[in-house]
């Protein structure tokens, strides 16, 4: 791993004057983004990025500031406009950067020397086999709406004038298809993906597999009558729905009001088939990652245990306000000063499959995705509306498709509502993983 960026961020810290705090981050990002479209490169687009992020605490007063530069003379301006600002900022008891709480870092295997070695000309390979794999799944599948190969190497450093020192390197690389299926005039999408830490561990064939699937089984979909039944959210859409109630058991949202767990500590608000990890120590989250945005180890963060909510996560200054610890939860980039988040976020699997979960269904439906569903949920009140499209189960088995009809409830009656959890966890390409999840009843609206 190159020692560049932490040098460069324990020499701006260096520079810290008697009285103050200071902080510098420091990252580098180099992505490969490759898009095909039938049998041509669409775009190539090749991009580094680099930036440095200065936060000065003074007698309470915060200044931060940023540049894309990584020259000494640019760092002397972040840091000069960031002591500049902090003399503009109101007071804050809770300021101050982290210190060392005595909390080891994990190594992680979460970066491939693979993917630097790996040519720009196979990259472009993988995008235009993908999208001729797409093609020859299935005779129905008319067209690619898009075949994509990306990756990235993410290089951060951060170091404090209170003690911390410490430095990562991430890869990640992901196929991503959207694939067209025509029958009858009809037309329907579906996608397929698949991610690594290396172009080694893509599995194009199963990334096109998927998307033929779910596009051929929407053909012929018709719209369903408003009723209250079973639903079983399928692991992109059941990922979708942990990012949003992961984003309500921030310290952050708590302390603003925006909640709808505050004050619920200790309380059972899911039924208790229900237990969800924060957990950017695994090495299979495809967000994992060893240090938090303000430098602290990150760790295993229990938030839901068999139902009853243990704990919010913080950053150092929630923890501070709370009169708690930063769980080590701060997530930020270089241009931002931290807030709080979740990093790598799953269910607890259950031990059943998910072929064995819908055969005890005699009447309920799959949800296969979901539309504006972040735009559709108050964090508040927990109430959600999303539009929805899926597959009808009757007796057991998988029946005809669904579209055009909507699915609503409360965040806190769906988890109570929780019947099973699958046993299919599955990493995406986000910072959470999904699993099928069955919930005994829901209101879907139709005709």
């Amino acid at each position: 791993m190159s020692t560049e960026l932490i040098e460069i961020a324990e020499l701006v810290t260096s520079w810290s004057e008697q009285g103050e705090q200071v902080e510098t981050v420091v990252t580098r990002d180099m992505e490969t983004e490759v898009r095909a479209y039938e049998g041509e490169i669409e775009s190539l687009t090749v991009a580094e990025s680099q930036g440095v992020g200065v936060r000065v605490i003074k007698d309470g007063r915060q200044g931060f500031a940023y540049a894309g530069t990584l020259e000494e003379n640019g760092l002397l301006e972040v840091l000069s406009e960031a002591r500049d600002n902090a003399t503009f900022a109101s007071p804050d008891e809770f300021s101050g950067l982290a210190e060392p709480d005595g909390v080891e870092p994990v190594s992680l295997d979460i970066y491939s020397n693979d993917l630097s070695q790996f040519s720009t000309s196979k990259k472009i390979d993988y995008a235009l086999e993908l999208e001729k794999l797409t093609m020859s799944m299935d005779k129905r599948i008319c067209g690619i709406e898009s075949s994509e190969y990306t990756d990235v190497v993410s290089e951060s450093a951060i170091a404090t004038s209170t003690g911390i020192r410490s430095s990562s390197k991430e890869s990640g690389c992901c196929l991503m298809v959207y694939a067209l299926a025509e029958e009858k005039g009809e037309t329907q999408t579906g996608f397929g993906f698949s991610i690594g830490r290396s172009p080694e561990e893509l599995d194009a064939t199963r990334a096109a597999s998927d998307a033929s699937e779910r596009a051929t089984r929407m053909l012929g979909s018709t719209k369903p009558k408003s009723e209250r039944l079973t639903v079983v959210l399928d692991p992109w859409v059941s990922a979708q729905f942990l990012q949003i109630v992961g984003a309500t058991l921030s310290a952050e949202m708590v302390l603003k009001g925006r909640s709808l767990f505050a004050e619920r500590l200790g309380e059972e608000v899911a039924n208790p088939a229900i237990s969800i990890i924060d957990d950017p120590t695994n090495p299979q989250a495809f967000t994992a990652t060893e240090t938090d945005g303000e430098g602290l180890a990150t760790r295993r963060n229990v938030l839901i245990e068999n139902g009853e909510l243990k704990m919010f996560l913080h950053n150092v200054w929630t923890a501070r306000k709370a009169a708690s610890v930063s769980t080590g939860s701060a997530i930020r980039s270089y241009a931002s000063t931290p807030g709080v988040g979740i990093q790598a976020i799953s269910l607890k699997p259950g031990v059943r499959a998910p072929e064995d979960l819908i055969e005890d269904i005699d009447n309920g439906i799959l949800i296969q995705s979901v539309t504006g569903l972040h735009s559709g949920v108050n964090p508040i009140s927990g109430d959600f509306s999303t539009g929805a499209e899926g597959l009808r189960i009757k007796n057991g088995e998988l029946a005809d498709p669904l579209r055009e009809f909507t699915i609503g409830s409360t965040i806190q009656k769906m988890l109570k509502d929780v019947n099973e959890v699958a046993n299919d966890l599955e990493w995406l390409p986000m910072s959470s993983a999904g699993s099928t999840v069955v919930i005994k009843e829901l209101t879907v609206s139709g005709e």
